[in-house]
């Protein structure tokens, strides 16, 4: 296989991923907020919230971590 083919596959699959992982991130950091809000502190809908902001904003990092790398190659 070329070298710029197995360059190309492998740019493929790290933007691939950048979907999950965002996803990923949005979810962990709303089951955290669910969890910390129904079981630790009961201040619902609050600690939710906060939880699923913070989701968003690793997201959008990962989002921008992702155009970083781009930009290097």
């Amino acid at each position: 296989m070329k070298r710029e083919t197995r360059r190309y596959i492998r740019e493929l699959a790290y933007y691939s991923s950048l979907g999950f992982s965002v996803s990923l991130s949005i979810v962990i950091g709303l089951a955290i907020g669910v969890y910390l809000d129904r079981n630790v502190f009961y201040t619902t809908p609050w600690l939710t919230l906060i939880g699923l902001g913070l989701g968003i904003a690793a997201g959008y990092r990962n989002i921008g971590l992702a155009i970083k790398k781009s930009r290097k190659l």
